[in-house]
Formats: structure tokens, sequence, C-alpha cells
């Protein structure tokens, strides 16, 4: 049976991992940098193929934003390897990162990723890790539809300003409807404070106050929004 998946808050589970790049310590081989695993359900599928280049050509911008990027599935390293190499011949497109080879299923299993109905599938999971190793972002998505990397990139900035500036982040930001590329504060702890508030931030109520994030912040993560 599937193992829970670990939480956002917790810390990514200590594992040894064989990849197309070789064997890994995970969390602590990324350590100092953020990483994102990810896994897809088959090599040689469409869909997945279409995700695998849409990560490798977007794979300077995570290095951008110090993320390294690591996939799976339960194929072996020969299969993903010949995979790796059709889509270079056939597609001209390079895979930069590695990819875990996990054909028992082990890891996929620990991390949750096992699709309901198929123990040799993994679900497209997305598991965003700080430099610290806690898990920041989960996200899942079905078998029959690809994942949105521009939406990842955005989400991976917004969780490094968020905790860069101590701050919380709108819906849609950087193009929120009501604070536009402005970030929210966090609330009030005291009565006194939350009448500063009021005083200190341009707010609608003495909860729902908001202020400027350096514009340098902004003007990346409005790269990764289509308009």
């Amino acid at each position: 049976m599937p193992m829970q998946a670990p939480s956002i808050g917790e810390r990514f589970p200590e594992m040894e991992v064989v990849t197309t790049h070789g064997k890994m310590k995970l969390p602590d081989h990324f350590r100092g940098r953020w990483f994102i695993l990810f896994s897809h359900p088959a090599d040689f599928t469409p869909v997945c193929t279409t995700e695998f280049v849409a990560f490798a050509k977007r794979y300077e911008e995570f290095k951008k934003l110090n993320t390294e990027l690591i996939g799976l599935s339960v194929d072996s390293v020969f299969s993903h390897i010949k995979w790796m190499e059709w889509i270079k011949e056939k597609l001209g497109v390079e895979i930069p990162f590695p990819i875990i080879a996990d054909p028992r299923g082990e890891v996929a299993s620990r991390l949750g990723m096992l699709h309901a109905q198929s123990s040799t599938h993994t679900v497209r999971a997305v598991f965003i890790v700080d430099p610290d190793g806690i898990i920041r972002a989960v996200l899942y998505y079905p078998q029959e539809v690809g994942r949105n990397l521009d939406e990842i990139l955005r989400l991976l900035k917004a969780l490094q300003v968020a905790t860069k500036h101590g701050v919380a982040l709108p819906a849609n930001w950087p193009n929120n409807e009501l604070v536009k590329d402005r970030a929210i504060v966090p609330p009030a702890s005291t009565v006194d404070e939350a009448k500063e508030r009021l005083k200190k931030y341009e707010c609608y109520d003495w909860w729902f106050c908001h202020r400027e994030l350096p514009k340098e912040d902004v003007e990346e993560a409005k790269k990764y929004v289509k308009q």
C-alpha cells in the first residue's frame, strides 16, 4: 500500500536514490539550494515527453532561481537513458537534469506518488523543497493533463519572495485584482499592533494590509505570467 505523502512544512524524507546522474542522497544532495522533484507516469509516453521538453527548455530559468530539478518514475535507468536519447535525437532537446529510477516503486510509495488505480504508474506530483530540506509546496496533476511549467516557476518565485520578505502573497500574484503586485502584511498579534497597522500600511482594514515589494522581485515574477 502507498504510504501517506509527506506534508507541506515537513522535512523531505531522507533517502538514497538511483538516478541517471548516479546515486544521490536526498535532500542533502541539494543542500543550500531549492529543488523540485517531479514524477511522471512513464517514459516513452506523449504527455510526459511534452512535460520533459518544457522542463528542459526552462532549466536555466530554474537555475537562476537557485533551483535544481530531478524527475522520477517507476521506469529503470536504462529506460530513462533511452528515452532521453530519443528526445535529443527526435526533438533536438537535451535533458540536463537527473531522473530517479524507481522500478519497485519504493520512492514513489514513500512520497505518496503512486496512482490509486495502478501500482505501476506514478501520478504527476511536484514537490518544491527549500534550501533547508523543508517541503514548501506539493502539487498533483492527473495522468491525462500535463503541468503548467510557468505556473510552477511563478509559485517557486512567490515562495522565495514570501520567505525573503516575511510576507504572504495574494491570488494570481503579481497580478492580483485587489492589491496588484503588492504583498500581504502578516496579521497583527496584539491590539496595539492592530491600531498601528492602519497608520503604517495601506489597508482595507487592520487585518488586511499590504505593502510594496522590491521592483526586481516583481518584474521577475511577471515573466512567468502570460498576459
